[in-house]
Protein backbone atom coordinates (compact mmCIF):
# COMPACT_ATOMS: atom_id res chain seq x y z
CA UNK A 1 0.00 0.00 0.00
CA UNK A 2 0.96 3.65 -0.54
CA UNK A 3 4.04 2.73 -2.61
CA UNK A 4 4.33 6.05 -4.47
CA UNK A 5 4.17 8.00 -1.23
CA UNK A 6 6.63 5.65 0.46
CA UNK A 7 9.14 6.13 -2.35
CA UNK A 8 8.77 9.91 -2.17
CA UNK A 9 9.31 10.18 1.60
CA UNK A 10 12.37 7.96 1.19
CA UNK A 11 13.84 10.68 -1.05
CA UNK A 12 13.35 13.11 1.82
CA UNK A 13 15.48 10.98 4.12
CA UNK A 14 12.53 9.43 5.94
CA UNK A 15 11.90 5.72 6.48
CA UNK A 16 9.25 4.20 4.24
CA UNK A 17 7.23 3.14 7.29
CA UNK A 18 7.58 2.14 10.93
CA UNK A 19 10.40 -0.39 11.19
CA UNK A 20 8.89 -3.43 12.85
CA UNK A 21 11.77 -5.62 11.74
CA UNK A 22 13.62 -3.68 14.48
CA UNK A 23 16.95 -3.04 12.72
CA UNK A 24 19.91 -2.44 15.03
CA UNK A 25 21.25 1.11 15.08
CA UNK A 26 24.90 1.54 14.19
CA UNK A 27 25.07 5.04 15.72
CA UNK A 28 26.73 5.68 19.08
CA UNK A 29 27.52 8.46 21.52
CA UNK A 30 30.91 10.12 20.92
CA UNK A 31 32.47 7.86 23.58
CA UNK A 32 31.25 4.74 21.78
CA UNK A 33 28.40 4.00 24.18
CA UNK A 34 24.96 2.73 23.17
CA UNK A 35 22.99 4.25 26.04
CA UNK A 36 22.91 6.60 28.98
CA UNK A 37 20.61 6.78 31.99
CA UNK A 38 18.59 9.97 32.41
CA UNK A 39 16.46 10.67 35.47
CA UNK A 40 13.93 13.50 34.97
CA UNK A 41 11.75 15.38 37.48
CA UNK A 42 14.67 15.90 39.83
CA UNK A 43 13.20 19.16 41.02
CA UNK A 44 15.16 19.95 44.16
CA UNK A 45 18.83 19.81 45.05
CA UNK A 46 17.80 17.54 47.93
CA UNK A 47 16.35 15.03 45.46
CA UNK A 48 19.48 15.27 43.28
CA UNK A 49 21.79 14.56 46.21
CA UNK A 50 19.72 11.56 47.35
CA UNK A 51 19.46 10.17 43.81
CA UNK A 52 23.20 10.25 43.21
CA UNK A 53 24.04 8.85 46.64
CA UNK A 54 21.60 5.95 46.20
CA UNK A 55 22.87 5.30 42.65
CA UNK A 56 26.36 4.82 44.08
CA UNK A 57 25.02 2.37 46.65
CA UNK A 58 23.15 0.49 43.91
CA UNK A 59 26.29 0.31 41.78
CA UNK A 60 24.79 2.15 38.79
CA UNK A 61 25.71 5.30 36.88
CA UNK A 62 23.41 8.26 36.31
CA UNK A 63 24.52 10.14 33.19
CA UNK A 64 21.95 12.93 33.12
CA UNK A 65 19.65 14.67 35.58
CA UNK A 66 16.77 16.73 34.21
CA UNK A 67 14.95 19.37 36.25
CA UNK A 68 11.36 20.08 35.14
CA UNK A 69 9.86 22.49 37.67
CA UNK A 70 11.27 25.57 35.96
CA UNK A 71 14.55 27.40 36.42
CA UNK A 72 12.88 30.65 37.39
CA UNK A 73 11.16 28.86 40.30
CA UNK A 74 14.57 28.12 41.88
CA UNK A 75 16.79 30.49 43.83
CA UNK A 76 20.28 31.21 42.56
CA UNK A 77 21.69 29.21 45.46
CA UNK A 78 19.63 26.12 44.67
CA UNK A 79 20.72 26.22 41.02
CA UNK A 80 24.31 26.48 42.21
CA UNK A 81 23.70 23.48 44.50
CA UNK A 82 22.38 21.49 41.53
CA UNK A 83 25.48 22.44 39.55
CA UNK A 84 27.93 21.48 42.31
CA UNK A 85 26.27 18.10 42.87
CA UNK A 86 26.34 17.18 39.17
CA UNK A 87 29.86 18.52 38.65
CA UNK A 88 31.22 16.53 41.59
CA UNK A 89 29.43 13.36 40.44
CA UNK A 90 30.26 13.75 36.74
CA UNK A 91 26.80 13.90 35.12
CA UNK A 92 24.94 16.30 32.90
CA UNK A 93 22.41 18.70 34.33
CA UNK A 94 19.56 19.94 32.15
CA UNK A 95 17.29 22.62 33.55
CA UNK A 96 13.90 23.56 32.16
CA UNK A 97 12.80 26.87 30.70
CA UNK A 98 9.59 27.68 32.53
CA UNK A 99 7.57 25.61 31.75
CA UNK A 100 5.98 28.93 30.92
CA UNK A 101 2.44 28.19 29.69
CA UNK A 102 1.18 26.79 32.98
CA UNK A 103 2.67 29.73 34.86
CA UNK A 104 1.37 32.36 32.44
CA UNK A 105 -1.67 34.61 33.00
CA UNK A 106 -3.48 33.07 30.01
CA UNK A 107 -6.08 30.45 30.92
CA UNK A 108 -6.26 28.57 27.61
CA UNK A 109 -3.71 25.96 28.64
CA UNK A 110 -5.86 25.07 31.67
CA UNK A 111 -8.94 24.30 29.58
CA UNK A 112 -9.79 20.78 28.35
CA UNK A 113 -8.95 21.57 24.72
CA UNK A 114 -6.35 24.25 25.35
CA UNK A 115 -4.14 21.78 27.19
CA UNK A 116 -2.96 20.71 23.75
CA UNK A 117 -0.77 23.81 23.48
CA UNK A 118 1.46 22.12 26.07
CA UNK A 119 4.07 24.41 27.64
CA UNK A 120 4.58 26.58 24.55
CA UNK A 121 5.27 30.28 24.92
CA UNK A 122 2.51 32.89 24.61
CA UNK A 123 3.60 36.17 23.01
CA UNK A 124 6.97 37.72 22.27
CA UNK A 125 7.60 38.92 25.81
CA UNK A 126 7.35 35.37 27.16
CA UNK A 127 9.80 34.23 24.48
CA UNK A 128 12.25 36.93 25.57
CA UNK A 129 11.79 35.98 29.23
CA UNK A 130 12.46 32.34 28.41
CA UNK A 131 15.72 33.31 26.69
CA UNK A 132 16.65 35.30 29.78
CA UNK A 133 15.97 32.12 31.78
CA UNK A 134 18.63 30.37 29.69
CA UNK A 135 21.08 33.23 30.22
CA UNK A 136 20.48 33.12 33.99
CA UNK A 137 21.20 29.39 33.99
CA UNK A 138 24.40 29.87 31.98
CA UNK A 139 25.61 32.51 34.43
CA UNK A 140 25.13 30.03 37.28
CA UNK A 141 26.96 27.17 35.54
CA UNK A 142 24.22 25.24 33.70
CA UNK A 143 25.21 23.94 30.25
CA UNK A 144 22.08 22.01 29.20
CA UNK A 145 18.51 23.24 28.77
CA UNK A 146 15.11 21.61 28.33
CA UNK A 147 13.01 23.41 25.70
CA UNK A 148 9.20 23.25 25.34
CA UNK A 149 8.64 25.49 22.31
CA UNK A 150 9.78 24.98 18.71
CA UNK A 151 10.05 28.71 18.05
CA UNK A 152 12.25 29.22 21.07
CA UNK A 153 14.40 26.29 19.95
CA UNK A 154 14.95 28.01 16.61
CA UNK A 155 15.89 31.33 18.26
CA UNK A 156 18.33 29.91 20.81
CA UNK A 157 19.77 27.64 18.13
CA UNK A 158 20.49 30.72 16.01
CA UNK A 159 21.91 32.54 19.04
CA UNK A 160 24.28 29.65 19.66
CA UNK A 161 25.40 29.69 16.00
CA UNK A 162 25.96 33.44 16.14
CA UNK A 163 27.95 33.32 19.37
CA UNK A 164 25.26 35.09 21.40
CA UNK A 165 25.09 31.99 23.60
CA UNK A 166 28.02 29.67 24.39
CA UNK A 167 28.63 27.15 21.62
CA UNK A 168 29.03 24.28 24.09
CA UNK A 169 25.52 24.46 25.54
CA UNK A 170 22.94 21.87 24.50
CA UNK A 171 19.19 21.90 23.98
CA UNK A 172 16.90 18.97 24.65
CA UNK A 173 13.26 19.02 23.51
CA UNK A 174 10.55 17.75 25.84
CA UNK A 175 8.00 14.98 25.33
CA UNK A 176 5.42 17.63 26.26
CA UNK A 177 5.87 19.10 22.77
CA UNK A 178 3.99 16.05 21.52
CA UNK A 179 6.26 15.02 18.64
CA UNK A 180 5.93 11.41 17.58
CA UNK A 181 6.93 10.85 13.93
CA UNK A 182 10.16 10.93 11.89
CA UNK A 183 9.25 14.07 9.91
CA UNK A 184 8.71 16.06 13.12
CA UNK A 185 12.03 14.80 14.45
CA UNK A 186 13.85 16.00 11.33
CA UNK A 187 12.32 19.43 11.89
CA UNK A 188 13.48 19.53 15.53
CA UNK A 189 16.98 18.39 14.57
CA UNK A 190 17.14 21.12 11.90
CA UNK A 191 16.10 23.74 14.48
CA UNK A 192 19.02 22.87 16.76
CA UNK A 193 17.81 20.10 19.08
CA UNK A 194 20.74 18.11 20.48
CA UNK A 195 18.49 15.34 21.81
CA UNK A 196 14.79 14.72 21.27
CA UNK A 197 12.18 13.20 23.56
CA UNK A 198 9.29 11.51 21.71
CA UNK A 199 5.87 11.05 23.28
CA UNK A 200 6.06 8.29 25.82
CA UNK A 201 3.95 5.45 24.43
CA UNK A 202 5.49 4.78 21.00
CA UNK A 203 6.11 1.18 19.97
CA UNK A 204 9.71 0.06 19.53
CA UNK A 205 9.24 -0.17 15.74
CA UNK A 206 8.29 3.51 15.81
CA UNK A 207 11.46 4.28 17.77
CA UNK A 208 13.43 2.50 15.05
CA UNK A 209 11.80 4.73 12.42
CA UNK A 210 12.71 7.84 14.43
CA UNK A 211 16.31 6.68 14.56
CA UNK A 212 16.33 6.16 10.80
CA UNK A 213 15.40 9.83 10.30
CA UNK A 214 17.83 11.65 12.65
CA UNK A 215 21.32 11.29 14.09
CA UNK A 216 20.90 13.11 17.42
CA UNK A 217 20.34 11.06 20.57
CA UNK A 218 16.79 10.02 21.43
CA UNK A 219 15.45 10.35 24.98
CA UNK A 220 12.97 7.52 25.56
CA UNK A 221 10.90 6.83 28.67
CA UNK A 222 11.00 3.35 30.18
CA UNK A 223 8.50 4.28 32.91
CA UNK A 224 6.03 7.07 33.64
CA UNK A 225 3.90 8.51 36.44
CA UNK A 226 0.12 8.03 36.43
CA UNK A 227 -0.35 11.58 35.06
CA UNK A 228 1.11 10.50 31.69
CA UNK A 229 -0.12 6.92 31.54
CA UNK A 230 1.62 5.17 34.39
CA UNK A 231 3.16 2.49 32.16
CA UNK A 232 6.41 0.69 32.95
CA UNK A 233 8.24 -0.89 30.02
CA UNK A 234 11.57 -1.95 31.49
CA UNK A 235 11.54 -5.29 29.63
CA UNK A 236 11.53 -3.30 26.38
CA UNK A 237 14.62 -1.31 27.39
CA UNK A 238 17.11 -3.72 25.74
CA UNK A 239 15.29 -3.53 22.40
CA UNK A 240 14.97 0.24 22.73
CA UNK A 241 18.73 0.50 23.16
CA UNK A 242 19.38 -1.82 20.22
CA UNK A 243 17.21 0.05 17.71
CA UNK A 244 17.51 3.64 19.00
CA UNK A 245 21.17 4.03 20.03
CA UNK A 246 22.47 6.49 20.96
CA UNK A 247 19.65 6.75 23.47
CA UNK A 248 19.00 8.19 26.90
CA UNK A 249 16.81 5.74 28.83
CA UNK A 250 14.55 7.97 30.89
CA UNK A 251 13.59 6.33 34.14
CA UNK A 252 12.39 6.92 37.68
CA UNK A 253 9.19 8.90 37.20
CA UNK A 254 6.93 5.94 37.91
CA UNK A 255 7.58 6.54 41.62
CA UNK A 256 5.90 9.99 41.60
CA UNK A 257 2.38 11.06 40.66
CA UNK A 258 3.13 13.58 37.92
CA UNK A 259 5.84 15.35 35.93
CA UNK A 260 6.96 18.77 37.08
CA UNK A 261 6.21 18.38 40.79
CA UNK A 262 8.67 19.18 43.54
CA UNK A 263 10.52 15.98 44.44
CA UNK A 264 12.02 15.03 47.78
CA UNK A 265 15.06 13.07 48.93
CA UNK A 266 12.81 10.04 49.39
CA UNK A 267 11.66 10.40 45.77
CA UNK A 268 15.28 10.63 44.63
CA UNK A 269 16.15 7.36 46.35
CA UNK A 270 13.15 5.58 44.83
CA UNK A 271 14.09 6.91 41.38
CA UNK A 272 17.60 5.50 41.76
CA UNK A 273 16.09 2.11 42.62
CA UNK A 274 13.89 2.24 39.52
CA UNK A 275 16.90 3.19 37.39
CA UNK A 276 18.77 0.17 38.73
CA UNK A 277 16.01 -2.11 37.41
CA UNK A 278 16.38 -0.61 33.92
CA UNK A 279 20.15 -1.09 34.00
CA UNK A 280 19.64 -4.67 35.18
CA UNK A 281 17.36 -5.44 32.23
CA UNK A 282 19.74 -4.00 29.65
CA UNK A 283 22.73 -5.81 31.16
CA UNK A 284 20.86 -9.11 31.26
CA UNK A 285 19.18 -9.12 27.85
CA UNK A 286 21.58 -6.99 25.79
CA UNK A 287 24.91 -7.49 27.57
CA UNK A 288 26.97 -6.15 24.67
CA UNK A 289 25.39 -2.71 25.07
CA UNK A 290 27.78 -0.15 26.54
CA UNK A 291 26.73 2.60 28.93
CA UNK A 292 28.68 5.86 29.11
CA UNK A 293 30.80 6.23 32.26
CA UNK A 294 30.65 9.12 34.67
CA UNK A 295 32.43 12.21 33.41
CA UNK A 296 32.51 11.19 29.75
CA UNK A 297 34.19 13.96 27.75
CA UNK A 298 31.15 15.06 25.71
CA UNK A 299 28.81 15.38 28.70
CA UNK A 300 27.71 18.94 29.40
CA UNK A 301 28.69 18.86 33.05
CA UNK A 302 28.00 22.14 34.90
CA UNK A 303 30.77 24.69 35.08
CA UNK A 304 31.32 25.86 38.66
Amino acid sequence: MFEETRQYVKKLGLPEGDLYDLPASSLRFPDGAHFRIEVPTINSAEAAAALLERADKNGITINRITETYGMFRHTRQEIKDFCHLCRDYGCELLMSVGPRATYDTGATVLSPQGVRISYRLRGMEQLLRAIEDVKRGIDLGVRGFLIYDEGMLWVVGQMRKDGELPREIIFKTSAHLGHCNPASFKVLESLGADSINPVRDLAVGMHAALRAAVRVPLDIHTDNPPASGGFIRVYEAPDIVRVAAPVHLKTGNSVVSAHGQITSAADGRKMADQASIVVEMVNRYYPEAIQSPRGSSDLRIPVV
